[in-house]
């Protein structure tokens, strides 16, 4: 009996914590993506920018939210290739002036992932060449491209491989004085020793070999195959975010006719950018 009545105690007291605790409420994370409005003087083009790039991404975002994007040019189209801007320099730029060199004054860490690459619609970004293949601040560029074969994709997987290299060779110990001459050079615009310099790094990247090569998945030569990109240009420069509304905008961009320098003979103005809601 008096083990009965302990047992309805045990059972009563379970029964009130159960009725008066509550359910803990999970944190209910936000997984979707930003969403970009770019309107120009020839229509808008909506991006959609990656979580998987976080950098990148909040980077692009407080540039948006300052407008500093707005009033710049697209300075640099090469059909079959990419639609570029972004130069703070380019606002209120003269035609004809050679625009492509300004930026701010930090970069961006390099965040390449396997499942990102340079598909027809990429939003990626510019960059010189230096020692982290850290992105520019400002400037970024929107993936036109071409449809591949095989054949042409295992030429673009080449040239992957050689890039990844250079930067291999230019990082190293041993080649770096080599790098720094070349940088040194090309400030001093020494057209020649540039060459001279740039040639011999060339050359030590196509027999360097001891680096992890890059293979062009299956599922990306699929898409290359189909709607088109540029491969070449995969693990080597940083993709962010992609068009989802827009491409005839970015079609009728790239099929301007352009300078010597690639700059649009007429300007193609980035009116304002916004965040926008989905």
């Amino acid at each position: 009996m008096k083990n009965k009545n302990v047992a309805f105690v045990l059972l009563s007291m379970l029964m009130y914590l159960g009725c008066n605790s509550k359910p803990e409420k999970k944190k209910i994370e936000d997984t979707s993506n930003t969403i970009v409005v770019l309107t120009t003087n020839y229509g808008e083009i909506t991006l959609e920018l990656f979580n998987d790039t976080p950098k990148h991404r909040d980077n692009f975002i407080k540039l948006v939210n300052e407008h500093a994007y707005d009033s710049l040019l697209f300075h640099r189209v090469i059909k079959d290739f990419v639609i570029q801007g972004g130069d703070p320099d380019s606002k209120n730029a003269p035609l004809g002036k050679f625009l492509g060199e300004g930026d701010l004054d930090y970069t961006v860490p390099a965040e390449f992932r396997p499942n990102l690459f340079h598909k027809r619609g990429a939003l990626a970004t510019a960059r010189e060449e230096n020692l982290t293949r850290a992105s520019s601040a400002m400037q970024f560029f929107i993936v036109d491209g071409k449809v591949y074969n095989d054949s042409l994709l295992n030429v673009a997987q080449q040239r992957i491989n050689t890039m990844t290299a250079r930067y291999h060779v230019i990082k190293s110990k041993a080649h770096k004085p080599l790098f720094e001459a070349l940088k040194i050079a090309s400030e001093g615009n020494d057209e020649q020793l540039v060459i001279k310099l740039n040639d011999s790094i060339q050359q030590l990247a196509e027999i360097y070999t001891d680096f992890e090569a890059y293979t062009i998945p299956e599922a990306h030569r699929t898409v290359y195959k189909s709607i088109g990109g540029i491969p070449h240009l995969d693990q080597n420069y940083t993709v962010f975010g992609e068009v989802i509304e827009g491409m005839n905008v970015v079609d009728s961009i790239v099929n301007l006719p352009t300078d010597e320098n690639d700059r649009p003979l007429e300007n193609v103005i980035i009116l304002s950018t916004e965040l926008k809601n989905r």
